[in-house]
């Protein structure tokens, strides 16, 4: 009988779907990369999620992330991501956290069902914390390293913490795994030299502006083709290791 997987059963047999729809992954970050990460993971079947994220959904979202739309602005990020799930496969169990990950707070959001854990936020603290944290538990993490200012995405590679170059939040996370004693990280990045932002001066939260210059945080440029092909190889990757295939 036909279903929404059957087509990807015929690729993976009917066992690996099985054990998909059982699979509880949690994404740690619903944004350009971990929007499109979800998204493959629920087409891919998936059938159980923990969706963390602090967020709403922001009118500079909609260029790169999947759940932004003009009548989703200001809604939080982890319910309108879960209703698409629950919209592709309404047999999908899914749990939000709208938290910010702090290694602080981490023991709010670790489970000890997770079978695969996704970073992808932006703290650097929160994203060692991560790894520190599933090492820790023996639990399978892949970290998105930096995206943003790319405009190739043909240049990601997945590959371990220890083999990467050129990505400048990478070699931060070498030197950081390092001394917390995490000998190895599975993680996407790009060997794509980052370009420079067209406008010096960006403020994207009008409430700094009378701000100083030098006291707002410029954020990075971005682009809809580049977070979205992390988002979905990061996706790929944890079926395939999730199903044992290896190419």
């Amino acid at each position: 009988m036909l279903n929404r997987f059957s087509r990807s059963e015929l690729l993976l047999g009917i066992d690996n779907i099985q054990k998909l729809s059982q699979t509880k992954v949690a994404v740690f970050g619903i944004g350009g990369v971990g929007s499109f990460v979800v998204e493959g993971l629920a087409r891919g079947g998936i059938g159980k999620f923990v969706l963390i994220d602090s967020d709403d959904i922001s009118l500079t979202n909609i260029n790169r992330q999947i759940h932004a739309l003009e009548n989703t602005v200001g809604q939080k990020k982890t319910l309108i991501m879960k209703q698409r799930i629950l919209a592709i496969n309404p047999a999908a169990c899914v749990q939000t956290i709208d938290e910010l990950y702090t290694p602080q707070t981490a023991d709010l959001f670790w489970q000890d069902d997770y079978d695969y854990v996704v970073d992808a936020i932006d703290d650097i603290n929160g994203k060692v914390d991560l790894a520190v944290q599933a090492q820790k538990r023996s639990i399978p993490i892949i970290s998105s390293m930096g995206t943003a200012n790319k405009l190739d995405p043909q240049k990601f590679v997945i590959t371990d913490i220890y083999k990467t170059h050129t990505c400048p939040l990478a070699k931060i996370m070498r030197k950081s795994l390092k001394q917390q004693g995490v000998k190895k990280l599975k993680v996407l990045f790009s060997t794509e030299e980052p370009h420079k932002n067209h406008i010096v001066d960006f403020t994207e939260n009008t409430s700094r502006e009378n701000q100083p210059a030098s006291s707002r945080k410029q954020p990075l440029g971005t682009i809809s083709f580049v977070p979205s092909v992390a988002g979905l190889l990061i996706a790929g990757e944890v079926i395939k290791d999730i199903c044992n295939i290896k190419e």
